[in-house]
């Protein structure tokens, strides 16, 4: 296995993961934020008010995007088992 096959295998993982990551980061971004100004505006400054609106974000999220981000991961791991022989010589 040279160098250079061992630094395509982890780029592409780190690519695969943050693009399953992504989704589910960038909602918990967008929904703290607007949670964040809404807080600031009213100056309610409850913790689980910005807890609960993320985690229904999310998991919306997830049940949305979940067959694309499994799908995505099950290509990657597929790619990896049919390509690692190769790259062992």
């Amino acid at each position: 296995m040279t160098p250079e096959s061992v630094i395509e295998f982890g780029q592409h993982a780190l690519y695969v993961g943050m693009m399953v990551g992504a989704p589910l980061l960038l909602v918990a971004l967008v929904v703290g934020l607007l949670v964040g100004m809404f807080q600031a505006a009213t100056q309610i400054n409850e913790m689980t008010l910005s807890f609960i609106p993320k985690l229904i974000a999310m998991a919306l999220v997830a049940v949305i995007a979940g067959p694309w981000m499994l799908r995505t991961l099950v290509q990657f791991t597929h790619d990896l088992i049919l390509n690692l022989p190769s790259a062992l010589r």
